[in-house]
C-alpha cells in the first residue's frame, strides 16, 4: 500500500506541475508571449536514441547505468552492475511525413574496475531520398543526405556516491552532397563536442519509511563549435542542452521494482531577438561565441514587446522599446522543458513504462505521453516504446516507435556501491 500511495503521489505532483498556468502571480500567460522557438543545427545530437527514456518521457537523466547512458549521462556508468554492455536501438523518424527518415543507435561500455569505465557510441541519422532541382524545377540529382556521431566516453568514480563523465564527440552533417544552392557552394558540416556530466547515487536512500535508491544526475551536452554549410551563410549552434535529473527506485520485495524520475531539460543557446528593419527591439544579438552563448542563454529572452493599437511598438523616453512586465522572466521559464516517467520491473524479467514531456507551445510545443515495456532473458533484453502526442495527429512526431536490443557481455558486479580503488 506504501508503494502504491507513493506512485498516486508522485504521479499526481507530475500532472499538477504540467497542468499549472504558466503565469503564476504576474498576470503573464503562455498567451501573451509570441513565438520563439530557438533553432540549432544538427538538432539530430538531441534525439532520444533509446527505447527505455523513450518509454519514459524522455527522462533518462538519472536512470539506472545502461549502454544508452552515453547519450543521457556517462558519469553512472561508474555505478553499473554488469562489466560491460552492448545495445543497438532504431528509430524510425518522422512517419507523420515521410517513411524514409530514421535514427539508428549502437553503444557499448567497459567496467575496467570500480574507478574507470570506458565506452563509445556511433548514431546515424538518415534523412532519406531528396531529389535537388534548379530554379527552373529542372532535376539535378538525386542524393540521401545523412548525418553521423561518434563518441568516446569515459566515467571517473570520485567517491563511494560521486561520479564524473566526459565524452569526446565528432559529428558530421552532409546535407547537400555539396550541390550550390541559390549559387553558393555547399560543405558538410563538422563538428567537435564534449558532454560533462555528474552524479550522485546513494542506494541506502530513504523516502520517509521507505528505502531505495536516489540518483540526482547534472549534464552539459554538445558544447562544441558554432556550423555553417558554405563559406557565405552565417554559423549556427548546435543543440548544446543542460540537464538536471532525479530518480527514486523502490523494491518492495524481490519480484517487484519501481523507478520515478523527473528531468529539467533546456537548451544552453541564445535566444532569437525580435528585430524590425534590421533594428534590435528587445533581447540580445545572437552572432557571439560558444561560451558567450551559454552564459547569455539563461538571460537574453526579449519577452513581449508592447503594441500600441496600430500595432506599431511603443518607445520608453529613452528610445527603448516597452516591454510587458514579468515577460522576460516567463519567457526565460518557459524555456524549460519537463520531462517525467515510471518505470515497473516484475521479477527483473519483464518491465512496464510510462511518462509524459512538456515544452512551452512558445518553444515547440512538443508535448507527448509514453508507454514502452521491456523483455528480458537471460543476457539479452528487448526494449519497446511508443510515443502518442498530446497535440493530436497534426504532430509530426505522433505515433513514433523506437526499438533497442540489449546484451550484457560481462556478468555482474556488485550490488552495493563501493570505495573506489
Amino acid at each position: 500500500m506504501k508503494f502504491i500511495g507513493f506512485f498516486l503521489l508522485t504521479l499526481g505532483l507530475s500532472f499538477f506541475t504540467f497542468a499549472q498556468p504558466n503565469g503564476g502571480g504576474s498576470g503573464v500567460t503562455d498567451n501573451d508571449l509570441q513565438l520563439n522557438t530557438i533553432t540549432t543545427s544538427l538538432p539530430f545530437m538531441a534525439i532520444t536514441p533509446d527505447s527505455r527514456a523513450g518509454g519514459m518521457g524522455d527522462a533518462g537523466t538519472a536512470l539506472s547505468p545502461s549502454s544508452t547512458s552515453i547519450y543521457w549521462n556517462t558519469s553512472i556508468l561508474s555505478f553499473a552492475k554488469q562489466k560491460s554492455e552492448i545495445s543497438m536501438s532504431y528509430t524510425p523518424w518522422l512517419r507523420q511525413l515521410t517513411n524514409d527518415i530514421s535514427l539508428s543507435y549502437l553503444s557499448a561500455y567497459y567496467k575496467i574496475n570500480k574507478t574507470h569505465t570506458v565506452g563509445g557510441s556511433l548514431r546515424y541519422f538518415s534523412l532519406g531520398e531528396i531529389t535537388f532541382t534548379d530554379a527552373q524545377g529542372n532535376v539535378l540529382r538525386d542524393d540521401k543526405p545523412s548525418e553521423f556521431e561518434l563518441t568516446g566516453a569515459y566515467a571517473f568514480r570520485l567517491a563511494k556516491r560521486f561520479s564524473i563523465g566526459i565524452n569526446g564527440k565528432f559529428a558530421y552533417s552532409n546535407l547537400t552532397g555539396g550541390i550550390p544552392v541559390a549559387g553558393v557552394n555547399t560543405k558538410p558540416g563538422i563538428v567537435g563536442a564534449t558532454d560533462l556530466s555528474f552524479t550522485y547515487l546513494n542506494d541506502e536512500a530513504k523516502l520517509g519509511k521507505i528505502k531505495g535508491i536516489y540518483t540526482c544526475a547534472i549534464t552539459l551536452n554538445n558544447i562544441g563549435n558554432k556550423v555553417a554549410y558554405s563559406e557565405l551563410s552565417r554559423r549556427d549552434f548546435i543543440p548544446m542542452n543542460m540537464k538536471i535529473g532525479n530518480s527514486f527506485t523502490l523494491q518492495n520485495n524481490s519480484y517487484n521494482k519501481l523507478t520515478f524520475s523527473v528531468d529539467f531539460q533546456r537548451l544552453l543557446v541564445p535566444t532569437p531577438a525580435i528585430y524590425k528593419s534590421d533594428t534590435l527591439i528587445s533581447g540580445k544579438s545572437n552572432d557571439i561565441g560558444v561560451i558567450a552563448g551559454i552564459l547569455q542563454s539563461f538571460s537574453d529572452a526579449p519577452g513581449t514587446v508592447l503594441e500600441d493599437e496600430d500595432g506599431n511598438y511603443i518607445q520608453n523616453e529613452d528610445g527603448t522599446y516597452a516591454v510587458a512586465k514579468w515577460s522576460r522572466l516567463k519567457e526565460e521559464l518557459s524555456e524549460i522543458n519537463i520531462a517525467a516517467g515510471v518505470e515497473w520491473w516484475y521479477n527483473d524479467v519483464f518491465a512496464l513504462r510510462s511518462g509524459i514531456f512538456y515544452e512551452s507551445k512558445n518553444k515547440g510545443n512538443r508535448q507527448f505521453l509514453n508507454v514502452g515495456a521491456s523483455l528480458k532473458y537471460n543476457a539479452f533484453a528487448i526494449d519497446f516504446s511508443y510515443l502518442a502526442s498530446l497535440n493530436g495527429r497534426q504532430s509530426p512526431l505522433a505515433n513514433t516507435l523506437r526499438f533497442t536490443l540489449r546484451f550484457n557481455i560481462g556478468g555482474v558486479t556488485t550490488a552495493k556501491t563501493e570505495e573506489p580503488e
